[in-house]
């Protein structure tokens, strides 16, 4: 293991040893100077880990949720210096994480927490008018051959748990009184203007936008999902600015 790696297997690594080769300007003990810096790196990304999942640290309380993330910060160092990237594999590490699994919807409500920053940091793109879709879809024999693009900050997350109605109340009251918790739910992610919206939709809209999403035209798309209420999802996707081109394919004769 090269120098740096040992150092920084180290840091995250409260039982390793001081690397060797370290000394204090001041005569102090290395190895003390050490235990410092590695406390202080460990509890920044902790601190990053809580701002990036606020409702995660809310449902299970500051300790337990410090004492999960020190256990993930240890084995799971930094790829990028960019603090908005760090843990985007959270979810997968608390579904195999023991003492949460008495919460078994904390790794979707973990998704969902990703899904919003990662529509917060998507790259931007200029939506239709709402006369320029109207004017398209106005036109039925062109609907069969029509593909709609959605804004690249536009995700969706199957949930078998009631995710969107478990985050939207740790945005009010915090309490999940009245909430039937394995009520599964289809969140829609997209980030509108400069704020991200988070919606709840029928697991048939969600198919279909995900058909969109996968470059299905707008008929094909439909007739693959399931039942759900088209004009209203529409409305959905045009009235926050989601819809940013419209193509029509031409068929060969």
């Amino acid at each position: 293991m090269s120098t740096q790696a040992t150092f920084a297997a180290a840091l995250l690594d409260p039982q390793r040893v001081c690397p060797e080769g370290l000394f204090s300007a001041n005569g102090a003990d290395p190895a003390s100077r050490f235990a410092v810096y590695r406390n202080n790196v460990q509890s920044s990304l902790i601190d990053a880990l809580a701002d990036s999942y606020p409702v995660i640290l809310q449902l299970v309380g500051d300790e337990f949720f410090r004492a999960m993330a020190a256990v993930y910060v240890q084995s799971n160092p930094p790829q990028s210096p960019l603090m908005s990237d760090y843990a985007n594999d959270l979810a997968e590490f608390i579904e195999g994480f023991a003492p949460a699994a008495s919460v078994p919807y904390l790794a979707d409500v973990a998704r969902l927490e990703r899904l919003r920053t990662t529509a917060c940091h998507a790259a931007d793109a200029q939506a239709l008018s709402h006369e320029q879709i109207g004017a398209a879809l106005a036109d039925p024999q062109a609907l069969s051959q029509l593909s709609i693009e959605l804004h690249p900050s536009l995700s969706l997350l199957n949930s078998s748990f009631a995710v969107v109605a478990i985050w939207a109340a740790h945005q009010r009251d915090a309490t999940l009184a009245g909430i039937d918790l394995n009520h599964g739910q289809s969140a829609l992610v997209l980030r509108n203007g400069l704020e991200v919206e988070v919606f709840a939709i029928d697991h048939g809209a969600s198919a279909f936008i995900q058909n969109l999403r996968n470059g299905q035209p707008l008929a094909q798309a439909l007739a693959c999902a399931p039942m759900f209420d088209l004009s209203q999802t529409l409305a959905l996707l045009i009235s926050h600015n989601a819809i940013t081109l419209l193509r029509h394919n031409k068929v060969s004769p």
